[in-house]
């Protein structure tokens, strides 16, 4: 072999291993994404199945409910347009209440979410942005209307 042609060997080589790392990597950075739905979304069948998502919403007053002698707890999370019934297994935070802003992440499992972790918000002036955004307009809706009958 002539040095151009082990040249060339070397560069497709390169190449081609900087393509297969580069495939390598981002599949595995697709996986690992978490994607934001809120519960209308979930609602209107715009959330996978097949992978981790995340829902979050307010946990709807009075939808509270734990299981006798295990962990398990189930709640609503609602974006007042629509609600996703959630259940979960395990400790909740400290700051998770009814009325409160939460996220949650986990698997559909038909029309139920079921969650691996619940994130709750960290004081009383703050509001995942994620959540805020996706209440926004159902709330803007509320105060108008409000305004109107009054």
């Amino acid at each position: 072999m002539t040095p151009r042609q082990k040249r060339m060997v070397t560069v497709v080589a390169i190449v081609a291993g900087v393509g297969i790392a580069t495939t390598f990597a981002l599949n595995a950075f697709n996986q690992n994404l978490l994607y934001y739905y809120s519960p209308t979304q979930v609602h209107a069948g715009e959330a996978p199945a097949s992978r981790a998502i995340r829902v979050g919403g307010l946990v709807e007053n009075g939808s509270l409910a734990r299981k006798p002698g295990s962990m398990e707890v189930t709640f609503i999370l609602t974006d007042y347009a629509q609600k996703v019934p959630v259940s979960y297994t395990g400790v909740l935070p400290d700051l998770f209440r009814e009325g409160q802003g939460v996220i949650a992440r986990g698997r559909m499992d038909g029309n139920r979410f079921v969650a691996e972790e619940v994130l709750a918000k960290h004081d009383e002036n703050y509001m995942p942005p994620e959540v805020a955004d996706s209440l926004k307009p159902h709330l803007d809706a509320a105060n108008s209307a409000g305004r109107r009958s009054t």
